[in-house]
């Protein structure tokens, strides 16, 4: 029997003796990978986390004791030693968990978490709790793998230090982000690697906290030493890790950017083909490579997640200071990118639709109040089988309806390119850009459109009595729906290409009020708040009726993207049905 056949509880961790911790930390890298290799997922982070993730289990008393992981994708220890190693040693449960906390799985995770620089907040406010009712446990947040970079760590650390209560601050320091760590604090973490923690200067004792530093973060006797000695403290604490992100894995440990999330087939060199030839990402690297070699006052921006957008280590150092990689710290990328377009850069700001949500305040003060005209691209905009904590179906209710902004929604390449362009080079507006989410679609004609003339749809097919506006990548099932909708019902719909989702074509829409009856709205997306309202709201005085088309306002959490298109009807036939019922 493995050491891990035993552990069903944190209770029986506590029960090992040294030698079989260490056994039981190489099983845990097994399943790990096994998992990552089979269904993709989080690796590097996860590797380098597991003989701290033991010793916080034998050390301390979960879920009596609190912990709380930041970035929580370095979860995958503790939730197997927390009941559910099935997800990691049995492939029929690989997907029944999830790669974040998660609450709904078990009481040892107290948040559902996935974004990051939020665990120092959350556990200050857990401390603050329990000394409310007088209780006593400890709180743990343990924060590492590039969070430190994001506000609302700063924010965490600066009122968790005057607590004068029990709380630890774990700082997992694996020299990396999901790419190489930025900015200065970095620099201090490095100085007080080298100074094994003695240095004069130390970011975490200018706050006030008690400050710990362990060189080996990833000896299990090391680390159970440290935390027994912050156990039970009465004041708030920092112990400083070091620790190797992939440990355990070598090729993770070479390349630890590309491992810190990957597709399933590594270890046996089946990996999931990348797609070849074209792809949105590709054509968005070749024109700002194009445009900046030319133009020196181009300037990309990225929060942390360059192999998200398709910024290879080649393409960052091609641009040199023309690139800005501001760490997990979207709302600083925001207020950058409107300061430089401010003074006369280009800026192009690249960014996940989910993570653009951390950033309402810069969006809308910052950027759109000045009007400064700053490019945003918004990537993985899109209904998914995400989990719930990286949807990308928010960004069209939050972006489209703030004033001064134009929020673009390109179909094609050719649309894309011409987009991009424009925004690049005009000066009127903030612009953002839904980049098409999916395969590469060209319709071989090149985009004349001067989209400086704001709000006004493209007719791709013109028919009658039906109009099908399908917003971004759902124009290609407005296609389908109007040949489904001609075999079924005879009826040849007009289909429109609105492109843009910041406001709607009045002249059109008015047009359709002469021989069409009902207009039906597709976006790949929430409906509330979004473009389809937008088209209902403006026919709310006539007699057209409007059917709108996208997801509901929910968290969904992993669930097939099939049986989300077959819940919201987007699909062709169902679509069709309410066409029918309606006519």
């Amino acid at each position: 029997m493995s050491i891990l056949d035993k552990i069903n509880t944190p209770l029986d961790v506590k029960k090992l003796h040294l030698d079989e911790m260490k056994e039981l930390a190489q099983e845990i890298r097994e399943g790990i990978l096994k998992r990552v290799n089979t269904i993709g997922g989080h690796l590097g982070p996860d590797l380098g986390i597991v003989e701290a993730t033991i010793a916080l289990h034998y050390v301390f008393n979960s879920p009596v004791d609190k912990f709380v992981f930041d970035v929580s994708h370095q979860v995958y220890p503790h939730k197997m030693l927390t009941g559910r190693k099935e997800g990691f040693t049995n492939p029929d449960e690989y997907s029944v968990i999830s790669g974040y906390f998660n609450p709904q799985e078990s009481e040892h995770d107290p948040f559902i978490i996935g974004h990051t620089s939020t665990s120092v907040s959350l556990a200050t406010g857990l401390a603050k709790a329990r000394d409310l009712k007088g209780e006593k446990y400890n709180v743990i947040a343990l924060i590492g793998d590039g969070s430190l970079s994001g506000g609302e760590a700063y924010e965490g650390l600066n009122n968790a230090s005057v607590l004068n209560s029990n709380m630890i601050i774990i700082i997992n320091d694996n020299e990396m982000s999901i790419a190489e760590n930025q900015g200065g604090l970095y620099k201090n973490l490095k100085e007080l690697r080298e100074t094994n923690g003695k240095c004069e200067n130390n970011f975490f004792k200018t706050f006030g906290f008690e400050y710990f530093y362990v060189e080996e973060g990833n000896d299990i006797q090391k680390m159970i030493d440290i935390l027994e000695k912050v156990k039970d403290t009465n004041k708030p604490t920092v112990v400083h890790i070091h620790t190797l992100k992939g440990k355990g894995y070598e090729p993770a440990v070479l390349d630890k950017e590309s491992f810190h999330w990957h597709l399933p087939g590594f270890l046996n060199n089946n990996e999931c083909d990348m797609q070849e030839g074209e792809t949105y990402d590709s054509i968005t690297t070749d024109y700002i490579l194009k445009k900046q070699a030319k133009d020196n006052t181009i300037i990309t921006i990225n929060p942390a997640t360059p192999g998200a957008c398709g910024f290879s280590k080649e393409f960052r150092e091609k641009l040199g200071k023309n690139y800005t990689d501001v760490g997990i710290a979207e709302e600083h990328a925001v207020a950058y990118a409107s300061a430089l377009a401010k003074n006369g850069a280009k800026p192009i700001l690249a960014v996940l639709s989910s993570f653009i949500q951390r950033t309402y305040d810069q969006l809308s003060q910052d950027l759109a109040l000045n009007n400064s005209p700053a490019t945003l691209l918004i990537y993985w905009g899109a209904i998914s089988s995400a989990d719930a904590t990286h949807l990308g179906v928010f960004d069209i209710p939050m972006i489209s309806n703030i004033p001064n902004i134009v929020y673009l929604a390109p179909t094609c390449k050719e649309e894309y390119l011409k987009m991009l362009d424009w925004s690049v080079e005009q000066t009127k507006y903030p612009v953002a850009i839904r980049v098409p989410f999916g395969d590469i679609i060209s319709s071989g004609v090149e985009d004349t459109t001067d989209y400086s003339i704001l709000n006004k749809f493209k007719v791709e097919e013109q028919g009658e009595k039906v109009a099908i506006i399908g917003v971004g990548n759902f124009l290609q099932l407005a296609k389908e729906v109007k040949q489904e909708l001609k075999l079924k019902s005879g009826i040849d719909a007009t289909v429109i290409n609105p492109r843009f989702l910041t406001g709607v074509d009045k002249d059109l829409l008015d047009t359709l009020k002469q021989n069409h009856k009902v207009v039906i709205t597709l976006e790949d997306g929430v409906l509330e708040g979004g473009f389809g309202e937008k088209v209902a709201r403006y026919y709310g005085s006539s007699d057209m009726k409007v059917l709108n088309f996208g997801a509901s306002k929910e968290f969904t959490d992993r669930i097939p993207l099939e049986k989300l298109y077959e819940k919201y009807h987007l699909t062709k036939e169902l679509i069709v049905k309410d066409i029918q019922n309606v006519l």
